[in-house]
């Protein structure tokens, strides 16, 4: 890295259930009971925030997120949101309430969306336009700044007159506690997202892969801001982020071991239907876990050192893990941070026990790593 940043670290809280195998249903129903059980222990282990993840079946995240605050005392809560569910002025009075009633414990990851079929199943009309809905983003973060910015509308309120949106005296109250605003992370590795996140995130966020095709993406994204710059003189810094699964134990036979386990009881015909699913998706970022996927069948999955992709074809999104002992996981992680990677996503099934073992083995690790480089934050 070229400067001293913080490295942080967040769990996934799933939102619709998990167990201890994948590809088949969810043995562990999500509850309230349940999600507080994992989010206590990710703070115990020593994340930093949870991750509530939005499409699908989740569970409302502002509300999961307003539950995880009562429960936890220091854990941060990621709050995925999509623009095609809610107006951007609901959008940001809720989040300016979460972040009011948290004391500042919320950030914000504001998601495209990319699965026709849930986008439609949500009354989504830009199912079936990919540039159409990050064009829509990028209006959804614009009107949600310009609204958090203008606080109480004193002076007239927040106006906005987009393609997508039409705002006139848009105002925000409570006001956020942050300032200038809450972190908004961002993802998307298509032309399209990589412009909306150079225009709108603090944090981009990217699904692991090989350290040189995070490379590329992050020099993609350091020219966007450069032509952000020469071409509308506005100047802005990124930081970089990666949401990976994890799979860490004592030995590296015992790590391997767990992550076939994972895969023992999946269904056939489950992952003939998810793969299909996959494929439908005009998303370049799932297509990007796919290949890595298809590119690594004779390598039993394995797409680098300690970096396994056996989990693409069932689960969507962040599908690739690190598997290994604690010190390896740690080396390939910190081979990230040198890339610029400073913000990392992790999570395993079962999340619960799966936290409390990175707890133990990985964190450690981890902050040793991070004090002897002087990455740890100041309070």
């Amino acid at each position: 890295m070229s400067e001293q940043q913080h490295v942080e670290f967040g769990w996934f809280l799933p939102t619709t259930g998990d167990g201890e195998y994948v590809g088949i249903p969810p043995q562990r129903p999500a509850s309230p009971e349940y999600l507080t059980e994992i989010a206590k222990a990710a703070e115990h282990a020593g994340y930093e925030f949870v991750l509530i993840p939005t499409g699908g079946d989740c569970w409302d995240g502002f509300v999961v997120g307003s539950w995880i605050a009562a429960h936890t005392s220091k854990l941060k809560s990621l709050v995925a949101l999509r623009p095609g569910l809610i107006t951007p002025v609901l959008a940001a009075r809720n989040a300016a309430t979460l972040d009011q009633m948290t004391g500042g414990r919320t950030m914000f990851n504001v998601v495209t969306g990319h699965y026709p079929q849930d986008l439609k199943a949500c009354g989504d009309p830009l199912y079936d336009q990919h540039d159409a809905r990050y064009e829509r983003t990028l209006e959804f973060v614009k009107v949600v700044k310009g609204v958090w910015e203008a606080g109480d509308a004193k002076d007239g309120g927040f106006n906005f007159e987009g393609k997508h949106y039409l705002i006139e005296g848009g105002s925000c109250q409570p006001p956020v506690l942050q300032q200038p605003h809450p972190p908004i992370y961002f993802g998307g590795s298509s032309v399209a997202g990589k412009k909306t996140a150079a225009l709108t995130a603090d944090v981009y966020l990217m699904w692991a892969e090989p350290l040189q095709w995070i490379r590329s993406q992050i020099e993609e994204m350091k020219d966007y801001l450069q032509e952000l710059e020469r071409e509308q003189g506005i100047k802005r810094t990124l930081r970089y982020g990666m949401r990976a699964q994890v799979v860490v134990r004592e030995t590296e036979e015992e790590a391997w071991a767990a992550a076939w386990k994972l895969l023992s009881k999946a269904d056939p015909e489950l992952i003939q239907s998810r793969e299909k699913l996959h494929a439908k998706t005009d998303a370049v970022g799932q297509n990007r876990q796919m290949d890595l996927y298809h590119q690594s069948i004779q390598d039993d999955y394995v797409i680098a050192p300690n970096m396994w992709a056996g989990l693409s074809a069932i689960r969507g999104g962040g599908a690739v893990a690190f598997v290994g002992t604690a010190k390896q996981i740690a080396d390939r992680i910190f081979e990230f941070v040198d890339l610029g990677v400073t913000s990392f996503i992790l999570s395993g099934y079962p999340h619960l026990e799966e936290a409390e073992i990175s707890g133990r083995l990985l964190m450690p690790v981890l902050k040793q790593k991070m004090a002897e480089r002087g990455l740890v934050k100041q309070d």
